[in-house]
């Protein structure tokens, strides 16, 4: 009867770390997706950057002159 409870018992246990293992992994979150999401978002911006630059500055300007009354 022993063994049988110990054996229970060794299994609440195992149970209980693979949940704990599975949440922690879970929360880690995917890294190398955030970083490449990133790195693009920093290359459209560069992008768009250089093919538009001096719309984006007269259009910066017009909203500056807009809000100053300049």
């Amino acid at each position: 009867m022993q063994h049988i409870q110990r054996s229970l018992i060794r299994a609440q246990f195992a149970a209980r770390n693979l949940l704990d293992d599975a949440v922690t992994r879970r929360e880690r979150g995917d890294v190398p997706g955030w970083v490449l999401i990133t790195l693009m978002t920093a290359g459209l911006v560069a992008a768009i950057w250089v093919v538009a630059e001096d719309q984006l500055q007269r259009m910066f300007e017009r909203a500056m002159n807009s809000v100053t009354g300049g």
